[in-house]
């Protein structure tokens, strides 16, 4: 088997998202959704459209998985968020945002979905199920 070809699908709307039909991925194998605020929004839509495509994919936060997604890895929002709020704090109280030193996120999520495995007919390995952070079953 050898490797496939990236195809991009480009939404620049909500309008465009629900647009979409499972057609737009003819010839792929599988689907990566990169981070994106409007995708996130509708994250549901996106869930939607790629499982009724009956394709194996992976997004960028846990909240795809929950919501119906194959899997997904990413950083953890709410935490990203907690620690964010700490600088808000800071600041208040009176440092300078210039003095705050820059920080990436530092807790990542692995969540495997396996009801939507079944319902694409997907065996998931072991392995893999081992490595998850949560498998929703």
């Amino acid at each position: 088997m050898g490797l496939g070809y990236v195809q991009r699908v480009e939404a620049a709307s909500a309008a465009d998202l629900r647009a979409l039909r499972p057609a737009v991925f003819s010839g792929v194998s599988g689907v990566v959704v990169l981070p994106d605020g409007l995708f996130y929004n509708f994250r549901r839509d996106v869930v939607a459209l790629v499982n009724e495509a009956k394709l194996p994919a992976i997004y960028p936060e846990r909240e795809y998985a929950d919501d119906g997604g194959l899997m997904a890895y990413g950083t953890n929002l709410a935490d990203n968020f907690r620690r964010a709020a700490d600088y808000v704090d800071r600041i208040l109280k009176g440092t300078k945002p210039g003095d705050l030193p820059i920080q990436e996120p530092v807790k990542f999520d692995f969540v495997v979905n396996l009801k939507t495995a079944h319902a694409l007919s997907l065996t998931i390995p072991p392995s893999i199920l081992a490595r998850a952070d949560e498998v929703i079953e």
